[in-house]
């Protein structure tokens, strides 16, 4: 099947982290601090929040409560934070043993309401941290509204997006050190929350490597990946679990970012690249841990 990509919202800036709330998409609008949101039925985009500190991945839980990377790479503001009904907002981590996080950049809900995230630095300020690693970091939720923190990486140099497998046994992370090591690895999860060795399922060097993904029900991996100064361009990959590639698209957007499914049947793409919103129709089912279909 071929895919058809509209084009329904932008260009702006630069944009990051669709996340389907069952009735629109919301997507980061990163350099203006913003989080718009996509409505299909009336096809208006609008502003959702603003002053989100140049928040990029988005996800939502359980409850529907929005969840957001703030990463600014101005400022000193690098945190996990949740975005409450009331419009307030409530940290969840910034700082790790004492010490500033880099710049969060995507996250993942397990089953058991744990929160994963990466916390790389891209940039002008890549230099300029007070960690000396880029890891991959869990949050578990305590009561009275704690979150502990555990670092779970400590072989990634610029870890990007990220997935829990439908099964839960397995952690898909995104290696992207440009021209350095560009993989898509898969980590297993030991039933303690730790991680066990990896293996590469796939590996972009020397082009540009996966931004963001999300899966279908089958457990692929729908990826965006690639850019028009090198290799194929700018695409969307879609691989089974065990790394092998099912699916190519070329995307109209250069330096897609990340995607999500969407609409009634979850059948529907949503990719941001470009600075743009885009969509496809596909013949495959997303699969979102929540919000539940």
């Amino acid at each position: 099947m071929s895919w058809t990509f509209e084009l329904i919202a932008g260009p702006f800036s630069f944009t990051e982290g669709p996340a389907w709330d069952g009735e629109a998409v919301l997507f980061s609008n990163c350099p203006e601090n913003r989080i718009m949101r996509y409505h299909p039925a009336s096809g208006e985009c609008s502003l959702f929040r603003s002053n989100t500190n140049e928040a990029n991945g988005l996800m939502f839980d359980k409850d529907g409560q929005l969840y957001a990377c703030e990463g600014n790479s101005q400022g000193d503001t690098h945190r996990i934070v949740r975005y409450n009904k009331d419009r307030s907002t409530t940290i969840i981590a910034d700082n790790f043993e004492g010490k500033k996080l880099n710049s969060p950049n995507d996250l993942a809900f397990d089953k058991e309401g744990r929160l994963w995230f990466t916390d790389p630095r891209y940039g002008d300020k890549a230099d300029k941290l007070e960690l000396d690693h880029q890891s991959v970091f869990r949050a578990d939720p305590l009561p009275d509204d704690i979150w502990n923190l555990t670092r779970v990486t400590y072989d990634t140099t610029k870890p990007n997006g990220l997935l829990i497998s439908p099964d839960q046994k397995t952690l898909y992370v995104a290696q992207s050190e440009y021209k350095l090591k560009m993989e898509l690895r898969a980590y297993p999860i030991n039933t303690d929350g730790s991680l066990g060795k990896y293996s590469v399922l796939h590996n972009f060097s020397p082009h540009r490597g996966i931004d963001g993904m999300c899966l279908d029900t089958e457990g692929n991996i729908i990826a965006t990946a690639g850019f028009e100064e090198s290799g194929p361009g700018p695409m969307i990959y879609i691989f089974d679990p065990n790394g092998r590639v099912l699916e190519t698209h070329p995307v109209p957007g250069d330096n897609p970012t990340n995607c999500t499914f969407g609409d009634g049947d979850l059948r529907t793409l949503y990719v941001t690249a470009d600075g743009c919103l885009f969509r496809t129709r596909t013949n495959h089912t997303g699969y979102l841990i929540f919000p539940q279909k």
